[in-house]
């Protein structure tokens, strides 16, 4: 039923460089589902005929309007999450799809955001990014006039556009920090701390991104645009990926201390 879905999906996935983390994300799900297979194999089936509810609502979701349409892309996209959420449920019962809700959650990391819900969130983080970097090279000695997303130094004016948001970012290292934290950390109740932390960072980073190159612009305008722009996006998303490492060990770190001083 689902086979469109899953080829548009990974269609999806190979275009757009945004989102081509989503291959690996079901790798991720199956390594986290064979890491509680134990867990899992005690659980005593309850079948739930709520499972059932469930699937009707995606067979429903799946069925809305045309696939090509960005909108309904995503309503069908939803529809495979509800539909594995209600056969768990329908074969297995409430025990198994509370455990596996984290496996069930990361799912949603495979489906691109649909436009509507973009538009709304690029805005703000776009006057979010350019404020940050209005203060950032405020504090480093450069004049710099902000009007909304637009930045003007007396050398040059840097726009902050809508892909410069921080959203691709956001999202990219989300799914790293999850991967991270589920291949290298057992503790469970770092996975959302991980979420958390992923935010800050993604926003802080993308703001030295935008300070670094209006700094390379004032000298070389041509800087703003072409490789040296690119070049920074992944200098900058590298050390992104490594704030999260460092807060990681600086976490465990912490909580390693607080069990000696409990166990003293």
């Amino acid at each position: 039923c689902y086979a469109v879905v899953l080829f548009r999906l990974c269609g999806e996935w190979y275009s757009d460089p945004d989102v081509s983390y989503g291959f690996f994300v079901p790798i991720l799900i199956g390594y986290v589902v064979w890491q509680d297979r134990g867990r899992l194999r005690a659980l005593t089936p309850a079948p739930n005929n709520f499972g059932l509810v469930l699937m009707i609502i995606g067979g429903a979701l799946l069925c809305m309007g045309p696939p090509g349409l960005n909108t309904f892309a995503f309503a069908t996209r939803l529809a495979l999450v509800l539909s594995v959420t209600g056969i768990i449920l329908f074969l297995r019962g409430f025990a198994t799809c509370r455990a596996l809700i984290y496996p069930l959650l990361l799912m949603l990391l495979m489906i691109p955001l649909p436009g509507f819900v973009i538009q709304r969130v690029t805005f703000p983080l776009q006057i979010v990014a350019s404020q940050m970097a209005e203060r950032g090279l405020d504090m480093i000695g450069y004049s710099v006039l902000r009007e909304g997303n637009i930045l003007r130094l007396p050398q040059t004016t840097l726009d902050v556009a809508q892909a410069c948001s921080g959203l691709r970012s956001l999202l990219a290292l989300t799914f790293l920090g999850q991967a991270y934290v589920c291949l290298l950390d057992r503790r469970k109740w770092m996975r959302p701390v991980m979420a958390l932390l992923v935010i800050p960072v993604a926003v802080f980073a993308n703001s030295a991104r935008i300070v670094a190159s209006a700094i390379a612009g004032s000298y070389r305008p041509e800087w703003i645009q072409g490789i040296f722009h690119e070049s920074t996006g992944w200098i900058v998303f590298v050390i992104a990926f490594l704030c999260i490492v460092m807060l990681h060990s600086m976490f465990g770190h912490i909580g390693r201390k607080l069990r000696g001083e409990v166990e003293a």
